[in-house]
Formats: C-alpha cells, structure tokens, sequence
C-alpha cells in the first residue's frame, strides 16, 4: 500500500507530547498533571507561538516510564500521526518521547520521515529537518539508554542492599511462616504449618523416604502449602493446581523443604534474575550469586536437626519396602577399591540375614579383591563400641564446658573481630555505592539540561561505574569470609551438642550415625591372623 502526503499550506500542525516519570510532590490531587507537566506544556507552548504553529493537540503520560511502550498519551500521538493531521511532534528532550533506542528508530527515524511528520525537541536541539541532525539524536538514544540500563542497575542494587540486610522480599512467605503484619520484610513462624514442617524433618532424619513422607501427610488429610495459603486467605495461587482441585503433597514439595534454609532462621534470596530492563522473562543465577542472610528470624528447626538431615542429601540412598533407609547406607566404603558397600540378604537357618558386600567385587570392568562380606550386626556393634569409647573420654560435662570454652574463645579471639570489621567495611562500601549511584543521576539531569556536555557525561559515567563494579567485587568477597566464620561457629557448638546428648549409646540408630560417623573403611582380610582393617572417621570437631 502507498501512502501520498500532500503539501499543507498554512501554519504548522503541531502535537505537544510531555512526560514524567515519577509522581511529583506538588500535585494537588491525584487527577490534577505534575508542576513538571505543566511547566513543560507551557515552555513548549511558548515555543510553539514563537515558531508560529498551530497546536492543535497536548497529549501527556504522568507516571510512566520512557521504556513503556504502551503509554496512552503516546499511543493517541502516533494515531494522530499515522492519520496524516499533524506536521510536528514537539517535545522538551528526546528522551521525553522515548529512552528505548529502538523506539527512536522506528518512528523518529522511519516512520515519522514515512508520514511527513517532523520530530522536535527543544533543550537537546534534535530536529528531523536539520541535516546532519542525524547522528546527534542517536547519540541521545544510546545515552538515554544506558541512562534506563544504569537506572535498573541501580535498582538492583537497591534490592540487592535490602536482602544483604536480612528483608524477605518474597510476594508470600515460605510455608510455616507469615509475614509480620507490621512489617512485610520480616517472618514470623505460623505455628500450625511449623509443626508439620518439623515432622517433615523428623520423618526424613529417622529414615523415612520422599514417598512415603509425602503419603504420610496425604493420608492424614494435611493441608499442602498452597491449599493451606488458600484456606488462611492468601490470594497465591498454585500454578499446577487445574480446575480448582485440591492438590497433593508430593514428592518434590516435600524436598523442595527438607532443602530450605529459611526454616533454620535464614534467608537464601536472588536465585533468579530479569534478562534486562526490557526483556522481564526471569532465569536462574548462579548458586555463588545467591545472598545468604544469617539469623534473619526465629528457626523452626534447630542446627543439629538441619546438618544430619543436609548430609543425607550428600549421597543417594536405596529406600526398603518399609520405607525407610538402612542406617549405615552410603557410610561404609571398601579401603581398597573405595567402591560402596552395599546392602543384601542371605538365607540361614534362622531367617535372612543382612550384610554388606563391596559393589566393586561385582562389578565386571572394576574387579576387587576385597571379596569377603560382613554381618551388618557385627558391623553395627563395632560402631556403637567406638561412639562409646568417644563418649567415655568426653562425657565429663565440666570438662566438656571447659574444652569447649577454651575453643569458643580460641575462635571468638580470631573471627569477632575479624566479622565486626567485614560488617563495618561491607556497610561503608554499600554507603560508597549508593553515593554514586545518586552523582551518577545527577550528572544525567546536568546532562539533558546542557549544563555539562555528552563527553563530559561519558567520561563521568564511566568512572563511576568502575569504582561501583570494584565495591561490588570486595562486598562478594567480604559475604564468603563472613559465610566462613558462621560455618565453622556452628562447627564448635554442634560437637558440644551432640557430646552432650549422649552418655552411653546401646543400638545403634540412623539419627546417631548421622551425628557421628562421616564413614566407615573396610579392608580386606589377612589370611595369616583371619582379621581386616576397620576404620571409623568421625564428623565431629575435637574438643581438646
């Protein structure tokens, strides 16, 4: 289709377009346009008669950003436009008609040219029907741009800020938690949901699988995580749950929160990000990129609890027709070959008895020597004599408190000061950022007002955004040496804990080796003396 513009003759046709981004402090009332909107209509207004053209429309957008494509002011303007009825589009700055380069192309530099419409804007200067305008009005696009681009970087700093301080950000809590009503960035346990979260944790730690977990709250009728939203009130909505039926606890709910920090009072926040400013499709970051905050609100399951049901996610376990897991699964290693000992059953006169074999004897392309089976009985109470011997020696409380004492300071002499003097830097760093960012603004307004030039804006920009990428780098560094300091406190205070929960042990149970054993070494057997070697390494920190 061809379009034939035809000359007018008379006064020039001109539509006056203005824009704000923020709601301005002096509006009356919500209706009412911003002084920034007015004091732009009436600077174009005047320019306008001093041009002598003849406004026939104001088209306005308060409140919108110049990336929203789908502003109605702008849209009625581009009507107008395509009809034929206005020769000029008059704007205080290009970047009043659009930040988003490829908006400029397509109607400042296309379709406007196709129509017979003549682009103006007064404080930068861009005019169509200038020669050689050209390149000066992409140039203010590619600025504007990396303004929105620096603009959203900015924005991400500032979330960025607020989960390295400890808020919770998310749209709806975590299950077993709701929001503090007189605060929506900090969580308060629900303590209906947080009794069934710590029976989760109780039923995966003494052995039970995902399955059988999972059918366990089923059958007892628990409501899942997002019914139970939906029947205290929330508006979240689960996106598997079809036709308003109810949905299931299932495997992966199940999980999803065996594996979730917030319930040992911690916040895991940022594991996704946007693509851009402009594309807002979300996708996974890097593990590394996550922000850990520690001691954020109340736990519902304590450390000890969180570390043996953590380490079991270390290995994957083989789940019995009851259920449940052998206690010693994935905990005892061939010395030799290195190759699991796996579980079995032989037939004796008195029933099955179970015994643990080195996969690798079985396996064709990794043949071991190491061939000879032991009684998981037998293994079972050389185990519970070891634990013993290491209760004997620590169980004295008074000693216990005095060891542990001389370690806690041993350690508190070295990280307290080291953590007060990460925190103090990581929060002057923070300071510095947030410093520049609000320069970086500053010279940007400078810049669309004329007061500094486009080089000089450039060479500022990009120096400020070097030394914010540096203080970025050592703020990563500073979280991973406070990470470390956390980890090994809770290293110490676990050992005690757990020395003095026991006193003697007589059964051996899946709890208690989690606690203790990090694995068990079995060697071949010495024809000469009829014994092998069996090494025990335990996961705990000595005290003395």
């Amino acid at each position: 289709m061809s379009i034939t513009r035809v000359k007018r003759i008379g006064p020039k046709r001109v539509i006056i377009y203005v824009r704000l981004s923020d709601e301005d402090r002096y509006k009356k009332n919500k209706n009412d346009d911003s002084e920034s909107i007015a004091n732009q209509k009436s600077m174009l207004l005047k320019y306008a008669l001093e041009q002598g053209w003849e406004v026939v429309a104001i088209y306005s957008d308060d409140d919108y950003s110049g990336t929203d494509n789908n502003r109605p002011g702008f849209n009625k303007m581009i009507e107008e436009c395509e009809k034929g009825e206005v020769d000029i589009v008059l704007c205080k700055t290009q970047s009043r008609f659009s930040r988003d380069m490829e908006v400029i192309e397509r109607y400042i530099h296309n379709k406007f040219i196709e129509w017979g419409v003549r682009f103006v804007s007064i404080v930068d200067n861009a005019d169509t029907d200038v020669a050689g305008n050209k390149k000066s009005r992409q140039i203010n696009g590619l600025v504007n741009e990396w303004y929105l681009e620096d603009l959203s970087d900015n924005v991400r700093r500032s979330l960025q800020n607020k989960r390295e301080d400890g808020l919770f950000l998310g749209s709806f809590a975590p299950y077993g938690y709701k929001k503090d009503p007189n605060n929506k960035n900090k969580l308060l346990i629900d303590p209906v949901a947080a009794e069934i979260v710590k029976e989760i944790f109780s039923m995966y730690k003494s052995g039970m699988g995902y399955y059988k977990i999972a059918k366990n709250l089923n059958d007892r009728g628990i409501l899942t995580p997002s019914n139970y939203k939906k029947e205290n009130g929330s508006k979240y909505v689960c996106r598997s749950a079809k036709y308003g039926m109810r949905t299931q606890w299932c495997q992966d709910t199940i999980y999803g929160i065996l594996r979730n920090e917030v319930y040992m009072g911690n916040l895991v926040q940022g594991k996704k990000t946007y693509v851009s400013y402009k594309n807002h499709k979300q996708i996974n970051k890097p593990k590394d990129e996550w922000t850990y905050s520690y001691g954020t609100h109340e736990p519902i399951i304590d450390v000890d609890t969180w570390n043996a049901v953590q380490c079991k996610f270390k290995t994957r376990t083989r789940v019995t027709r009851t259920g449940k897991v052998y206690m010693l699964s994935r905990k005892v290693y061939c010395k030799e070959c290195h190759q699991v000992f796996t579980r079995n059953l032989y037939k004796t006169s008195e029933g099955k008895t179970p015994y643990l074999k080195c996969k690798g004897v079985r396996l064709a392309n990794h043949k071991c020597n190491n061939n000879a089976s032991i009684r998981c009985d037998v293994l079972e109470k050389i185990i519970v004599d070891e634990i013993n011997k290491q209760l004997d020696i620590y169980y004295n409380i008074d000693e216990l408190d005095r060891l542990y004492t001389i370690q806690k300071k041993s350690l508190n002499s070295s990280s307290i000061s080291k953590k007060e003097i990460f925190e103090q830097e990581k929060e002057e760093l923070n300071t510095k950022i947030n410093k520049k960012n609000d320069y970086y603004k500053s010279i940007y307004e400078d810049k669309l007002e004329g007061i500094i030039s486009q080089d000089e804006f450039m060479m500022l920009r990009e120096k400020f955004s070097k030394e914010i990428e540096e203080y970025k780098k050592r703020i990563k560094v500073i979280n991973d040496e406070l990470l470390n300091i956390k980890t090994n406190e809770e290293k110490v205070q676990t050992s005690k804990k757990v020395f003095e929960k026991y006193k003697h042990i007589d059964k051996l149970t899946k709890e208690i080796v989690d606690e203790f054993i990090e694995q068990v070494l079995i060697g071949e057997i010495n024809p000469e003396t009829n014994t092998r070697d069996i090494e025990i390494e335990f996961n705990l920190i000595r005290l003395d």
